[in-house]
C-alpha cells in the first residue's frame, strides 16, 4: 500500500485526470493539477510525498518545477514524464534530483512499480 500522497502535474488535462483516477482506484491519495505554477502552489496545501511531473508544459519547464519542488522539500520523490522522446532530458532531471523518469505513453504497471519504489525510499528516510 502506497502511504505517500501523489501529486500529478501535467498540462494534458485528460491524461492527468485519468491517471489520477486510476491511482485513486488503487487506494492512493492523488490530486492532479495542470500547470507548473499550480503544482508549486499545491505543495504546502497537499504535502505530497511523490510528484509525477511532465517535462514539457506551456507555463514552466518541468526541470524548473523539479528544482522548486526540491527547494520546498528535498524528500519529495519526483517521477518525470516525457512524451517528447528525449531520454537526455530524463537523465538531466535525474541529475537534478528526480527519482526516475518515464516515457509517454506509460505502462501503468511500470509506473505503479516506480511509485512503489519511490514510496519505499521515502519510508526508509
Amino acid at each position: 500500500m502506497i502511504k505517500s500522497k501523489v501529486l500529478i502535474i501535467d498540462d494534458e488535462i485528460e491524461f492527468a485526470s485519468t491517471l489520477c483516477q486510476r491511482l485513486k482506484l488503487r487506494g492512493m491519495a492523488a490530486v492532479d493539477v495542470h500547470s507548473g505554477a499550480e503544482g508549486i502552489a499545491c505543495l504546502p496545501k497537499m504535502n505530497p510525498g511523490i510528484v509525477i511531473l511532465d517535462l514539457k508544459m506551456p507555463d514552466m519547464n518541468g526541470v524548473d518545477v523539479l528544482e522548486k519542488i526540491k527547494e520546498y522539500d528535498p524528500s519529495i520523490e519526483v517521477i518525470m514524464l516525457t512524451g517528447h522522446g528525449s531520454s537526455g532530458s530524463g537523465v538531466e532531471a535525474k541529475e537534478k534530483g528526480a527519482f526516475d523518469y518515464a516515457m509517454k505513453p506509460l505502462d501503468i504497471k511500470d509506473l505503479l512499480n516506480t511509485i512503489e519504489a519511490a514510496d519505499n525510499k521515502r519510508s526508509k528516510v
